[in-house]
């Protein structure tokens, strides 16, 4: 089979429950369309927060695996230098790689996305920016925007710039296969969107308090330019007729905040401003940085148009999977044991296999003060606050909105499954960099 183009699109901070599809007032088309003529993956899990997501994407192993800073967003360089990322196995494989928009693996330049696998890199080497003046937050790294690791200053909304950036490229490929990676900006606060997509909900009713009314006004603004975007992506892959080459896949990195109080957005440079009201993960239960489902499950897409037949699939997989599964269909060998936690995952995407063998999935969050695991339907979550740590069982797979806490009616599958977070334990920290301290929480 030829090697496949492969479009990666990851959203910031979007929930579960802010697709049109999924019932949101917020209208996403172009995502929708997206599942309609692809595949929908219904249990898709990533990690709570933004650097563990995209080091489980482009590693296929859990980030605390590299430390502690892994674990929790990080400024600090979180891969070994020489890293074979999904990108640099794929680029060593034939293919040219792009990335357009938000790193976060690494806010210094000599720690950015072209020494990691990326021919071209762009965007923000930190983490969320201001959509306007692109300056994440005050400090260090605030000075972020870069174009293949020289800091730039540009004008410009920062949705509009990542697309113009990932169409130009994906309009000038000469014939190789590419991975293009757009990890977008949006819809991460500061929350500020373009005001012609802002008129497009002026006559809308969201809320009858009138701040979390224009809060959510602006959310939704925000979250329709950036479906927009996806619009104008895949609209280059048809004006340049690398439609059905193309895999799209599009997801999320972790689930939505509800609200944004001024002390979570003025810490960005210029004039700022409270958000009463956001993202919603409805109907599930929990929010970005919680291990409840609505942290960590979000809406997962795959279209490869002739390729797919268009369905949903209700099974469990993970963030870590992409990287064995793409590398999978690229024929790509990695140079090394990669020793991935994932697995291919595309016997299930394509169909040929209904009902994969069981497996555990795993959770280390905030330098081991969050632990979690699933294994068949039962998901156990361990947390420690001052110094106490409380665990959680749900039956998942009979109640997905972990509305019944059952640790104290099943203490063998309490046990089973602490064993399983032990053993997962104890691979941590296996590829952390020397010059990083991250010693992770007992």
């Amino acid at each position: 089979m030829e090697q496949p183009n492969i479009l990666f699109i990851l959203a910031d901070d979007l929930g579960w429950g802010d697709l049109s599809m999924h019932g949101s007032p917020i209208r996403t088309p172009n995502i929708d369309r997206l599942a309609t003529e692809g595949v929908e993956l219904l249990q898709h899990y990533v990690c709570p927060m933004c650097t563990p997501t995209r080091t489980s994407l482009l590693t296929g192993r859990h980030p605390g695996r590299f430390g502690a800073h892994a674990t929790v967003p990080s400024n600090a360089p979180v891969l070994p230098d020489g890293y074979q990322t999904i990108a640099a196995l794929l680029r060593d494989s034939g293919y040219k790689t792009g990335l357009f928009g938000k790193w976060h693996l690494g806010s210094s330049p000599q720690f950015g996305p072209n020494q990691f696998g990326f021919d071209t890199g762009y965007g923000s080497l930190a983490g969320g920016v201001d959509p306007y003046n692109h300056r994440y937050k005050r400090g260090e790294f605030s000075m972020t925007w870069h174009r293949n690791g020289e800091l730039v200053e540009e004008t410009g909304h920062v949705t509009d710039l990542i697309t113009r950036e990932a169409t130009e490229w994906l309009e000038n490929r000469d014939g190789n296969p590419w991975f293009c990676y757009v990890p977008f900006t949006a819809v991460h606060v500061p929350v500020k969107p373009v005001h012609t997509w802002l008129d497009e909900y002026q006559y809308e009713h969201f809320d009858d308090d009138p701040l979390r009314e224009a809060s959510f006004r602006k959310y939704a603004a925000y979250t329709s330019h950036m479906d927009q975007a996806i619009g104008r992506l895949l609209e280059s892959l048809e004006r340049t007729c690398q439609r059905e080459r193309t895999i799209v896949i599009f997801t999320s990195d972790n689930g939505a905040i509800n609200d944004c109080p001024l002390h979570g957005t003025d810490q960005y440079p210029g004039w700022q401003e409270d958000y009463p009201r956001l993202g919603s993960n409805a109907p599930y239960r929990g929010v970005k940085a919680q291990l409840y489902e609505g942290g960590i499950r979000t809406p997962s897409i795959v279209n490869w148009r002739s390729q797919l037949t268009p369905g949903t699939i209700d099974h469990p997989v993970q963030v870590v999977d992409w990287m064995p599964t793409l590398s999978g269909l690229a024929g790509a060998q990695p140079q090394i044991d990669p020793r991935w936690d994932g697995v291919d995952i595309w016997p299930l995407v394509s169909g040929v296999e209904e009902e994969p063998a069981e497996r555990c999935m795993y959770w280390n969050f905030r330098k081991g003060s969050h632990l979690g695991v699933r294994k068949g339907g039962w998901k156990l979550i361990s947390t420690k606050s001052e110094g106490e740590r409380t665990t959680q069982l749900f039956d998942v797979a009979a109640d997905p909105y972990e509305r019944n806490e059952l640790s104290g009616d099943a203490p063998d599958i309490v046990e089973e499954l602490s064993g399983l977070i032990r053993e997962q334990r104890a691979l941590d920290d296996t590829s952390k960099r020397d010059d990083v301290e991250s010693s992770m929480v007992p």
